[in-house]
């Protein structure tokens, strides 16, 4: 029997379902006595540091935490949960953590995108039981704005590399926590976690590699969901955003049979978009719901939810907030949230009156699962004007002429699926999304979309150097030279394509062994 401290923030149901898949029962806490009673805990701690440390006092677990780990029993802690072992956290001054190892959780002061998102490696400082059968040169997934910086360096378990040289595990007794997920981590991350639950395990020290580990690109999978003419809820792709097809909806799978097998291809991540329109309120949408929780049972990368995540009232005049909404989406097995044309009408209101309002879906969704959980989907199109100065806009200079030969345009935010196009450009949305707590960035292009000619390169650089956070390039993409094109002429983190995975034009694999040997890549 494993017990899993959930205590109510974030998902939580991965890791639920990565140990239930190697054969164990799972037990949640529910009271102080569960904590007092387990034999084996798992803390997967989720959101932000100064919410967990809150709601920890609040049901009154931290005693009992805090005598669970000094009787010695097995404990494994991720994210937070290994933060919450120490003083104190930059992301939360004042708020105490447990205390029980010296030293503080310090941001990222580098110069790369904040948060680190994505799969890095690890290299082993001391031997562990959780290093049986892991060679040394696995990724893992990581997504953190900030890392643990003990004052024992006797118990750092790995260190990892992102402009600094960061502590991604801890180890002192029986008491083990990484920075990194391994219940998103595929297999190298279940056999980790195997580790932790057999017993008897010997203590081994994988390779030690002198090189600083690196961070991989991600491929990353994107379902367009929607329910179709019959009331099916297929997977689909248009051509600039239309996704019909002689008067049709396109059905090109199922959703989760699709996850599924972009996982074993090697996605390192998946998006769903859930483009259903919401006549009446997203937390209806019970086949959503279900989607994510069947793809989590067997998918063990990061999840992405997109569609319907605002503020509603329904039919009875109940109003639910964004946050109400979002949260449902975590408990059944999402990751991360995308936000689209909500964001372009809180940037908006916000330029509007000039200050936030610290309501907004952006603000509340990241003040309280932490900026890695959010995603802003931007869907521009080009407009061309004849001179810089032909707009209040961000306006680059195009190497891609206009139909009158214009050499300049700015890239305009649309909202409602790409049919409405709003006074507002790109580069704004992007600049004032990460200002109020967005932490990743998904940039499509409604003009390359089905396409297949390539992503726009352009966009990508205009937008990634305007931020601080990590880009997601999209739309476009009809082969592999693509994703090393914006691999080696943008600075984007992630590249993520739909209808060319779906029709198995160029499946994920043969993009990966293309791009194996140029970039870094997890294989």
């Amino acid at each position: 029997m494993i017990t899993l401290l959930d205590y109510g923030a974030g998902n939580v149901r991965s890791v639920i379902n990565a140990i239930e898949k190697l054969g164990e029962t799972v037990r949640l806490v529910h009271t102080a006595e569960d904590i007092r009673s387990a034999s084996k805990l798992v803390f997967p701690g989720v959101g932000a540091f100064g919410n967990m440390m809150t709601i920890l006092r609040e049901k009154q677990y931290v005693e009992p935490l805090k005598a669970y780990l000094a009787s010695g029993r097995p404990f494994l802690g991720i994210c937070l949960g290994m933060h919450a072992l120490f003083e104190e956290s930059e992301e939360a001054f004042g708020i105490a953590g447990l205390g029980l190892l010296r030293g503080r959780v310090k941001r990222f002061d580098v110069d790369l995108a904040v948060p680190h998102i994505g799969w890095n490696g690890i290299n082993a400082r001391q031997p562990s039981r959780l290093f049986k059968d892991i060679r040394g040169d696995e990724k893992f997934y990581f997504v953190h704005s900030y890392y643990v910086a003990p004052e024992d360096s006797a118990v750092v378990m790995t260190t990892t590399d992102y402009g600094v040289e960061f502590v991604s595990g801890i180890q002192t007794g029986n008491m083990v926590a990484t920075q990194f997920h391994p219940e998103k981590s595929g297999q190298a991350g279940s056999t980790l976690l195997d580790n932790f639950l057999s017993s008897g395990q010997e203590a081994v020290l994988p390779e030690i590699h002198t090189a600083p580990t690196r961070l991989s690109k991600r491929i990353i999978a994107c379902l367009d969901v929607r329910t179709n003419d019959r009331g099916d809820l297929v997977v689909t792709k248009g051509d600039q955003y239309d996704v019909r097809e002689e008067g049709e909806v396109r059905n090109l799978g199922k959703p989760v049979d699709l996850a599924g097998r972009y996982y074993r291809e090697g996605a390192d991540e998946i998006t769903f978009l859930n483009i259903t329109g919401f006549r009446d309120f997203p937390l209806e949408d019970m086949p959503m719901l279900e989607v994510l929780r069947q793809t989590s049972k067997h998918v063990f990368v990061p999840l992405t939810i997109g569609g319907g995540i605002r503020d509603y009232t329904d039919k009875d005049g109940q109003r639910y907030s964004a946050l109400t909404v979002a949260a449902e989406y975590f408990r059944s097995g999402a990751d991360k949230v995308s936000i689209g044309s909500d964001a372009v009408m809180i940037v908006e209101a916000y330029l509007h009156s000039g200050k936030a309002t610290g309501q907004s879906a952006i603000e509340t969704i990241s003040r309280v699962y932490g900026s890695q959980a959010v995603v802003i989907s931007i869907d521009p199109r080009r407009v061309y004007v004849d001179s810089p100065k032909s707009v209040p806009h961000h306006v680059i200079e195009t190497t891609i002429p206009g139909p009158s030969g214009e050499r300049y345009c700015w890239y305009q935010c649309t909202i409602k699926g790409g049919r409405e196009g709003r006074n507002l450009d790109a580069v704004t949305l992007a600049k004032h999304c990460e200002a109020l707590g967005a932490g990743e960035i998904l940039l499509n292009c409604i003009d390359r979309d089905g396409t297949n000619a390539g992503f726009d390169i352009e966009l990508i650089n205009s937008v990634k150097q305007s931020v601080t956070i990590p880009v997601i390039a999209s739309s476009g993409a009809g082969c592999e030279a693509h994703f090393l094109e914006v691999f080696t002429q943008t600075g984007a983190e992630s590249a993520l394509a739909a209808g060319i995975f779906h029709r198995q034009d160029v499946p994920i694999s043969r993009v990966k062994t293309y791009l194996a040997g140029k970039i870094e890549i997890r294989p």
